[in-house]
């Protein structure tokens, strides 16, 4: 009686203590937005905020190019240095170190594939957008969007809750170098991916890998609301080893967010584990240090995640669009529907 009297103390002790770093996590990313938001003249900051239930705004995100797909707020590129510092300071506080570095290697790609395409005015960091919907705060939510090409990070703050779904992160190229090292922003989805692949045995391969080809999202830019049935092989048939395997790899989604609201989503991956499925179509190969060619998708209660390489315009490995949702809470609907 006693020791299970300390456990419980001690699990509420943690608790306490996970709550206050997430309403510490809160107030500074508020703190941000507002450092934010008072570098702006009031023409800028009618530009970039949006009412929180601005539905139109919400859904306008894509992987296609800015001129293909008009976005709204205010690009990097209308900023002052002062005002881009603070804008990429807001960001940061909503995301992981790691995170924050994967947003930064997908924007740096534009950038690369604009010189490659010979200063092509549809790409570049300076036109990726950065919109605010509803009013900051430690309690009420609201949300923040940033992308343009290949990239669309929405995040809804909730009181303590950081939710990050839907976010659309790709590459063009997806691989690359600058100043001598070589960068995959999606490196990690990729290998760890094609090591889980290789780590299941044959009749587990045989069950995850689907007798289809999937060319791209299914659940991409403009799916909201739509299901679809899971497929595949389901982690409960999965040993210990596998199932870390798994959980790992979605981590590369997860963890974008910011530490605290990660872990907790990690804990929720964790809880929905055994009906989690894995499943991939195409080829089972990838050259050391280049990205695999073949789409997978793991589905569970509340996440679908897809790896999605594009065939279109040469080597597949170098384009990728990735998608991670949770079709139970995108947009933070389950505490902001009532």
């Amino acid at each position: 009686m006693k020791a299970t009297r300390t456990i419980r103390i001690a699990t509420l002790f943690c608790l306490s203590l996970t709550a206050a770093t997430a309403q510490q996590a809160t107030a500074k990313i508020v703190r941000a937005a507002n450092a934010f938001l008072g570098t702006l003249d009031a023409k800028q900051r009618q530009s970039v905020t949006f009412a929180f239930d601005d539905a139109k705004q919400r859904v306008r995100w894509s992987n296609l190019p800015v001129r293909m797909v008009p976005r709204a707020g205010l690009t990097m590129g209308e900023l002052s240095a002062e005002q881009r510092t603070a804008a990429f300071a807001l960001l940061s506080s909503m995301l992981s170190r790691r995170g924050y570095e994967k947003v930064q290697q997908i924007v740096e790609g534009d950038e690369v594939l604009k010189h490659n395409e010979r200063d092509n005015p549809m790409f570049g960091k300076d036109i990726f957008y950065l919109s605010i919907l509803g009013t900051p705060s430690e309690k009420d939510p609201w949300m923040l969007q940033f992308g343009g090409h290949h990239l669309a990070v929405n995040i809804t703050i909730a009181g303590e809750q950081g939710i990050l779904t839907p976010t659309l992160t790709g590459a063009q190229p997806a691989l690359y170098t600058i100043e001598g090292k070589t960068i995959r922003p999606l490196g990690q989805e990729s290998d760890k991916a094609l090591s889980l692949l290789n780590a299941l045995d044959e009749g587990q391969r045989k069950q995850a890998i689907l007798n289809y080809r999937v060319a791209d999202l299914v659940l991409g830019p403009g799916q909201d609301g739509k299901t679809i049935q899971p497929e595949g092989l389901k982690a409960s048939a999965m040993n210990s080893q596998q199932r870390t395997m798994l959980m790992d790899l979605m981590g590369e989604w997860a963890n974008i967010v910011h530490e605290s609201a990660a872990s907790a989503r990690m804990a929720q991956l964790k809880a929905g584990l055994d009906d989690t499925w894995f499943a991939w179509s195409g080829n089972t190969t990838a050259a050391p240090g280049h990205n695999i060619t073949g789409y997978y998708r793991i589905q569970g209660p509340n996440v679908v995640i897809e790896y999605a390489p594009q065939p279109l315009g040469g080597d597949p490995s170098l384009h990728v669009h990735t998608m991670y949702r949770d079709p139970t809470n995108d947009y933070g609907k389950k505490v902001t529907v009532k």
